[in-house]
Formats: C-alpha cells, sequence, structure tokens
C-alpha cells in the first residue's frame, strides 16, 4: 500500500529523490545540460512524496508562476515502481494542491528525452504550448499545460 504525503523540499526523502532523478538526466541529456540550471529546489513549499513500506519512490513538486498557474516540477518514480501508475498518483495529487491553491492551469517544461513522461502528461490531458521565458532559448525543451 502506498501513503502520499505533502510536505516541502527541506524534507531529506525529497532530497534524496531528487538526487537520482539529476542523475537520471545527466544520463539522458549530458552532464551539462541547459535545463539543469531550472532544477533548484531549496524553497519549494508544495512537495508530495509517495511511500511505500517507509521508503520514499515517488515524487514531484509545484510553485508559483503566476496569479493562476502552479508550474510542476521535480516529477520522478524510483525504477523499481514505474509501470505502476505512481506518475499519475503524483500528478493528480499536484493538481489537486495547486487547485486548492485557487489555481486554474498547471504548466511545466521537459526534455525532449524522456519518453515515459511525455506519454505521461499526454494520457492526463496536458498539452504542448509555446516555450516560456528562459526556455525559449533552449531547442530541446519541451513546454506543456493543462487548464485545472
Amino acid at each position: 500500500m502506498i501513503e502520499i504525503i505533502r510536505t516541502d523540499s527541506q524534507n531529506l526523502e525529497f532530497k534524496k529523490l531528487v538526487q537520482l532523478l539529476n542523475s537520471d538526466l545527466a544520463k539522458r541529456d549530458g552532464k551539462i545540460h541547459p535545463l539543469s540550471q531550472f532544477n533548484n529546489i531549496s524553497s519549494i513549499k508544495y512537495v508530495i512524496l509517495v511511500m511505500k513500506k517507509d521508503k520514499a519512490i515517488g515524487c514531484g513538486a509545484i510553485s508559483k508562476y503566476d496569479n493562476n498557474s502552479m508550474e510542476i516540477k521535480r516529477m520522478y518514480v524510483s525504477p523499481e515502481a514505474r509501470g505502476q501508475r505512481i506518475g499519475e498518483k503524483i500528478l493528480l495529487e499536484l493538481e489537486n494542491w495547486s487547485r486548492e491553491l485557487g489555481n486554474t492551469k498547471c504548466l511545466l517544461f521537459m526534455g525532449s528525452k524522456q519518453p515515459e513522461a511525455s506519454k505521461l502528461y499526454q494520457r492526463n490531458n496536458y498539452d504542448l504550448i509555446e516555450k516560456y521565458g528562459k526556455l525559449k532559448a533552449i531547442p530541446d525543451s519541451i513546454c506543456l499545460a493543462k487548464d485545472l
């Protein structure tokens, strides 16, 4: 059985999962990739952890983007827990939390070498949007959004 916990970026289990995520992204994209500059987690207020038998197996976070939108960040499911729709549970909880905070949209960016993530977001009605902010200059970034 899994448990979903709301926490923040100071949580040690979240920090451990983010290290695993960063390692995974470095293998996919190379150690020095332009998207990695946006991976700071020092002050994220809204973090989801998925626990199974007292072990963190997945995470995700949201942060304020504008008056009506939250940006989804640091989505990760450990390899041994993949294929169990843990990512969908994290995404749904992040969307619910975004609504509770009064937001009407979630948006995110990802690299082009993450087919599993792309499938997850497409399955959950995220649409391709124009690249935003600093991402416009990064060729293999993909930006997605969903109205809540």
